[in-house]
């Protein structure tokens, strides 16, 4: 098996909903600036709009970052319009919802489930220049953190923004970085 570390975003073209509309989401419209893609399972499921609601609730964050997240399932864009409009927790969602019905950008980053039809909890950070530089899948019984997601996020702009310098564990922005060279070996 081979690392999606460093790969570049697949090519791709889906429906999705967003701000009360439908339409297409495409590779070329994630280029240029930094994008999460958050899989989960299914709609009008029992963890997914625990996390769903937790990133909405730092999506003002997350775009004050210049970062835009894509919620992704192997539900169609009518399903998200129906789960919106039915749940007081998925109305607060204002990022983009892509349908992934055919299972294609599910299985392009690795976490279709075959034998379910949907899809693995996979989140992904893309890099202006579309390389996948954070890749997590968990099983569906096991829910996600935004804030531990904007610390990795911060910590992997400030690593493209700062050559030669690494975030050790737990770090968060202001925190002293690390400039790996021999003298730092074995004194850490």
């Amino acid at each position: 098996m081979s690392s999606i570390i460093n790969s570049l975003v697949p090519e791709f073209s889906v429906q999705a909903f967003h701000q009360g509309k439908f339409k297409t989401i495409s590779s070329s419209d994630v280029k240029g600036k930094w994008g999460i893609f958050f899989f989960y399972p299914a709609d009008f499921t029992f963890v997914c709009p625990t996390e769903l609601e937790d990133m909405a609730d730092k999506y003002a964050k997350f775009q004050e970052m210049g970062v835009e997240i894509y919620s992704v399932s192997t539900d169609s864009h009518f399903v998200h319009k129906a789960w919106h409009d039915a749940s007081d927790t998925i109305r607060k969602i204002k990022y983009p919802m892509l349908a992934d019905p055919t299972g294609a950008l599910s299985r392009a980053f690795g976490v279709m489930i075959e034998e379910e039809g949907m899809a693995y909890r996979g989140t992904f950070l893309v890099n202006p220049e579309g390389q996948i530089k954070i890749a997590e899948i968990h099983d569906n019984g096991i829910g996600r953190n935004a804030d531990e997601l904007l610390r990795k996020v911060e910590a992997a702009q400030f690593v493209a923004t700062h050559v030669g310098e690494v975030c050790p564990a737990k770090w968060k922005k202001g925190e002293t970085t690390l400039k790996p060279s021999i003298d730092l070996v074995g004194k850490i």
